[in-house]
């Protein structure tokens, strides 16, 4: 049995641990929390503080980050690493060059594996541009997302100073997913591809010019997209966005000759985001052990994934089932 960990306890959390009650192979002995354990009711593992992590170095196989990208995951997958081999679903994609640089030298440091970015964008979505950049190089690959709930730009909402909680919705642009897949030329920016609409609950007396006015100022999250920004009560956040549904698509279009066109399709139809996020993780937490096991050491992305470490099947059942 492979013994995970996870790190926080939120959203994705919960859905980590969904996910490894549907792994024979995985145990789930701990769950770290900056809170106190004793508030937390979970579905029968044992709670333990953040500052009990070296108690745990020799009793976990592989521990899951479930912070926020914000401003959780550059700070806490690199001091996880320092006690475990670690995965975490950092999806801030412009800054995933300094955190990769960050978590391998922690995790060189303390002789320990540690993947990162691993979700399904970044993570799986990642993977298929790959592969399909690979198989049809003389191309393009275009991905849109939604329409759905993002976990990390909702996050971004709620650390905004007056804001109470969140929402905010992805939604591809229709024109421009209809114009890709069509092979029509068309203009391919943030803000052509993808609109963002974010469902606000205010602090009371909060100042809500402002707190506009920074979400739709915020760099890598907003600034590049037209937003919309709605004010709701706490009662509406809850009565009609409670469910976290995502999802998107990943399109390969090029030619295999002059005049003979290949198209490459990937879609993704979530109906909770951190739980199938979740179940990611625990496909990657199995290959991080194997890889481990064979001695690498350092960071790592879903790019230096075999499916082979991914699956919980032997390499004679794939080649009999699924090859």
């Amino acid at each position: 049995m492979i013994r995970v960990a996870i790190n926080g306890y939120g959203n994705l959390g919960r859905g980590v641990e969904r996910a490894i009650a549907k792994n024979e192979d995985m145990d789930l002995v701990v769950i770290f929390t900056r809170r106190d354990p004793a508030t937390l009711t979970t579905a029968g593992a044992p709670v333990a503080h953040l500052d009990d992590m070296p108690n745990w170095a020799d009793k976990v196989d592989v521990c899951l980050n479930c912070g926020g990208s914000a401003t959780d995951l550059s700070a806490q997958t690199p001091a996880a690493t320092a006690y475990f081999d670690v995965v975490d679903s950092f999806d801030t994609h412009a800054r995933i060059p300094e955190h990769f640089a960050a978590v391998d030298a922690a995790a060189r440091e303390a002789g320990h594996l540690a993947v990162i970015s691993a979700g399904w964008d970044p993570g799986l979505f990642s993977m298929l541009r790959v592969l399909g950049e690979a198989v049809l190089p003389d191309g393009a690959s275009t991905t849109f997302w939604g329409p759905g709930v993002s976990q990390g730009h909702s996050d971004a909402l709620r650390r905004i100073d007056g804001v109470a909680d969140a929402k905010q919705y992805t939604r591809p642009v229709p024109a421009t997913v209809e114009a890709v897949k069509a092979g029509e030329p068309v203009e391919l920016t943030a803000r052509t591809m993808h609109t963002r609409d974010c469902y606000v609950v205010a602090e009371p007396g909060a100042d809500r010019s402002r707190i506009e006015a920074e979400i739709k100022a915020m760099p890598h999250y907003f600034a590049d997209y037209d937003t919309t920004v709605t004010f709701v009560s706490a009662e509406e956040l809850a009565s009609r966005h409670a469910g976290i549904p995502h999802g998107g698509q990943v399109i390969r279009r090029g030619e295999t000759s002059d005049g003979v066109a290949a198209t490459i399709g990937f879609d993704l139809a979530l109906g909770s985001n951190p739980e199938f996020t979740g179940s990611v993780l625990v496909a990657v937490a199995r290959a991080v052990v194997a890889m481990a096991g064979r001695g690498e050491r350092g960071a790592r992305t879903v790019f230096d994934l075999t499916l082979a470490d991914l699956s919980a099947r032997s390499a004679e059942d794939l080649r009999a089932h699924y090859l």
